[in-house]
């Protein structure tokens, strides 16, 4: 393939056709940042026509304007399944833009009539209190990818192609957008994308030369260092570059053309021929001008081509005559009178190369996944339970029981294809290696003979990027499909801001009528901060809950099943749910049994709830002291609590509580899976001590529960960055959250104990002594602490 194209196949009348669209496009799209009255000029430009803040981004429009023009041609004359995703943050004017040109916009926003008076409505609304964004977002017809923050389009684009063999996604990846980590580790999804099973993904990246206020990297670098570079990721770059309108037509005609063909002819060789050779897939590279056919020159300085272009060229339109003349003789070198008719709808040209109906960019169904979307084939959970006759007495892997599940879902999705499972390099160490019964790891580069599981089909995706793994899983789910993201406890806190986009748009979408619900995104994450004993300081970290719970409560929910059973019960509903973030927190280490299936059944659908078999309560008497707990380790941590006290101080009444749902804590009105103050009092009682033994920071819970009458006596030990290599109880022990420790808390803390049960107390720090003589001298835990469990 050429360095760059210059020539290609349109006719006269196709170059025409798509000048039309592209100029009517562009037109759009100033009027969107600019206008708020008068839309086709049918008057000279006053400031009484422009808004009072000028809020948008015209740089990257031409070439988005360029690219959805020309991805119209192909999809009308092949007959393509595409949708396209808008890398470019804030490129929103440009796809609104085309959407109201191919009738997408309207049919979702019946106001946004496809004439004069749609026109103004659409102009006024953008970036407009009570209107729509600056950027792509849920609000945008034909988009899967919000763009209020860069870096992930790419790893949508794949993640949307997975097990979609007749899609084609074309994806723009600003060069901006290009310089962030996410995106440079996306150019290695080609790996993973099998040409039998998958659609195609086609990368445009679009050169404008700059950002907000610098040069970007990859447009400085010479043009054979750059084709390099691509080469390098596995992509046969095509170029097009220019400034030109009817040369750049052509070439970017060309270009696609060229691109689709060699798309259609390695699926070909895989489908038919049963080629196994990993595809250099073809992309296109496209360099224009940034802010190109708008204001060449302002106030002196160059606009076009330049950084200046990146906003609002003309920022004073309303106060200065020399901008607001500028402006109108931008809008009309455009000359609209030749691309709308009388009553402001587009002329026929314009509309000539518009596909139609579901294959139109702005209505494909699978930019709306939740159209498409089936229910998950769920076996009954029986035939996975592990069985419990008596609390604490057998111990199981949680992560593995469920890997069991998760590999029958894997089976039972086998021939629809719309399940899968993503991680960085951890199934097997999260033990949920029993998938690999089902599916391998998809990989299409070099398989060795020490390889296992690696497969050409597979549907575990393992990749050593949490960037990846997010926006691989984001883009399947938001195309209408279902996963899981399996991780390491301390390290999903990497994809921070990409949850925070997903839960902005899941809220966002809850808005829109015409947003069809998708699968819910699944956290499960293991391998978490009591169990990292082994690796040590730097794999601790639990703040992940904290950082989700900040955010829209309609949107989140937070679990810690304790054991096998009842993460069983928590996979089978965050599984069967619709636009949740849900984060199910879950140890791969053996941990007790608890409760039978029926009975986590029960506790799950509760939230939380008393184990009257774990504590001492007698009668109708309220409580002395309330034990909580809500994790796996401190589950354990309170349960042996609880059996010491028995044993020391057998007259106390002492009630145990587990929380699985930790929303449960919050008010009712604050989140709907809260408990009113009546039922949180009940459980916890309005005034006695509440001793609670959390698997993260303890702010968390006095954060959730402070509006509580027994806030003033609730007492919270959890994980306050106190970590190193050492033993699994000393992790407990470093952070006071060992049952020593809960034992003395509850001996300080209940009115009359202190002087009545020193001796006890004693005893307690006693022990806490003795085991760190103890690990430093052995290596391993106390006996009593090792080889203990339930006994009631």
């Amino acid at each position: 393939m050429s360095a760059s194209l210059t020539t290609g196949a349109l006719t006269e009348d196709d170059l025409a056709d798509l000048d039309a669209h592209w100029r009517a496009a562009n037109y759009l799209a100033v009027g969107q940042i600019y206008l708020m009255d008068n839309p086709l000029l049918r008057e000279p430009l006053r400031p009484e026509h422009i808004k009072p803040r000028l809020l948008g981004h015209w740089g990257t429009s031409p070439g988005l304007n360029l690219v959805h023009t020309h991805l119209n041609r192909v999809i009308r004359d092949r007959d393509l399944d595409a949708l396209c995703v808008w890398g470019p943050g804030h490129g929103g004017p440009a796809v609104l833009a085309c959407s109201w040109l191919d009738g997408s916009y309207t049919e979702h926003y019946p106001s946004v009539t496809r004439d004069g008076a749609g026109m103004a409505r659409l102009f006024r609304q953008f970036s407009f209190p009570g209107g729509v964004p600056s950027h792509v977002a849920p609000e945008t017809p034909g988009s899967i990818h919000e763009g209020g923050e860069l870096g992930y389009a790419l790893a949508h684009a794949y993640g949307a192609a997975f097990d979609n063999p007749g899609l084609v996604v074309a994806c723009v990846v600003g060069d901006g957008e290009a310089e962030t980590g996410p995106l440079a580790a996306s150019w290695h999804s080609d790996k993973f994308l099998d040409p039998v099973h998958d659609g195609a993904v086609l990368p445009i990246l679009h050169l404008n030369g700059y950002k907000i206020a610098n040069p970007t990297v990859l447009s400085r670098l010479p043009e054979a260092e750059l084709d390099a570079l691509l080469r390098g990721y596995g992509h046969t770059p095509i170029h097009v570059t220019g400034d030109d309108p009817a040369t750049v037509h052509r070439a970017m005609a060309a270009a696609l053309d060229q691109a689709l063909d060699a798309i259609a002819e390695a699926q070909r060789a895989a489908r038919v021929d049963g080629s196994t050779e990993r595809p250099r897939w073809p992309m296109i590279v496209l360099r224009t001008p940034k802010g190109w056919t708008g204001p060449a020159v302002v106030d002196g300085v160059p606009v076009e081509g330049t950084w200046r272009a990146h906003q609002v060229p003309l920022d004073q339109v309303r106060e200065n005559p020399e901008h607001l003349r500028q402006l109108e003789a931008w809008l009309r070198s455009y000359r609209p009178e030749e691309l709308f008719d009388a009553e402001g709808r587009p002329r026929p040209a314009v509309l000539a190369r518009i596909p139609v109906g579901d294959r139109r960019l702005g209505a494909n169904p699978h930019a709306n996944g939740g159209l498409l979307r089936r229910d998950l084939p769920l076996r009954a959970l029986e035939r996975f339970a592990v069985p419990v006759d008596k609390p604490g007495t057998t111990l199981h892997e949680p992560t593995r029981v469920l890997g069991e599940y998760l590999a029958q879902v894997m089976a039972d999705t086998a021939q629809r294809r719309d399940f899968r499972l993503v991680g960085p390099d951890e199934t097997a160490s999260n033990r949920l290696q029993a998938v690999y019964d089902a599916t391998g790891k998809a990989w299409q580069a070099e398989v060795l003979p020490v390889d296992e599981h690696l497969a050409h089909d597979g549907r575990v995706m393992e990749v050593l990027s949490e960037h990846l793994c997010q926006g691989w899983l984001e883009g399947y789910l938001l195309t209408g499909r279902h996963g899981l993201f399996s991780c390491y406890e301390a390290f999903v806190h990497i994809v921070d801001s990409m949850v925070n986009q997903h839960i902005k748009w899941l809220r966002t979408t809850r808005a829109i009528p015409w947003r069809a619900p998708i699968a819910s995104l699944n956290y499960l994450l293991t391998s978490h901060v009591w169990r990292q004993d082994h690796n040590g300081f730097s794999h601790q970290d639990p703040g992940f809950v904290d950082h989700v719970l900040n955010k829209s409560p309609e949107a989140v929910r937070v679990y810690f099943p304790p054991d096998a059973n009842t993460l069983l019960s928590v996979a089978e509903h965050v599984l069967s749910s619709c636009d949740y973030v849900n984060v199910v927190v879950a140890g791969k280490q053996p941990c007790f049994d608890w409760l039978s299936l029926d009975e986590a059944r029960a506790h799950c659908a509760r939230g939380l709830g008393i184990w009257e078999w774990a504590g001492t309560e007698r009668g109708d008497r309220e409580p002395d002291v309330v034990l909580a707990c809500a994790g796996d380790v401190p589950t354990q941590e309170v349960l042996a609590a609880a059996q010491l006290l028995r044993h020391e101080l057998p007259e106390l009444a002492v009630r145990v509580v587990n929380v699985v749902d930790l929303a449960r804590l919050m008010p009712a009105g604050e989140h709907p899976h809260g408990l009113t103050d009546a039922e949180f009092d009940a459980v916890f009682t309005r005034d006695k001590p509440v001793i609670f033994g959390y698997h993260g920071y303890p702010w968390l819970i006095h954060r959730l529960a402070y509006r509580r009458a027994v806030h003033a006596q609730l007492h919270v030990r959890g994980y306050k960055e106190s970590g190193t290599t050492t033993t699994p109880f000393d992790m407990v022990v470093r952070n006071d959250l060992d049952r020593y420790r809960l034992v003395m808390d509850v001996v300080d803390r209940v009115p009359g104990l202190a002087a009545r049960a020193a001796s006890v107390r004693q005893r307690m720090a006693d022990a806490r002594t003795r085991h760190a003589a103890w690990i430093r001298a052995h290596g391993t835990d106390l006996p009593e602490v090792a080889g203990w469990s339930w006994t009631g």
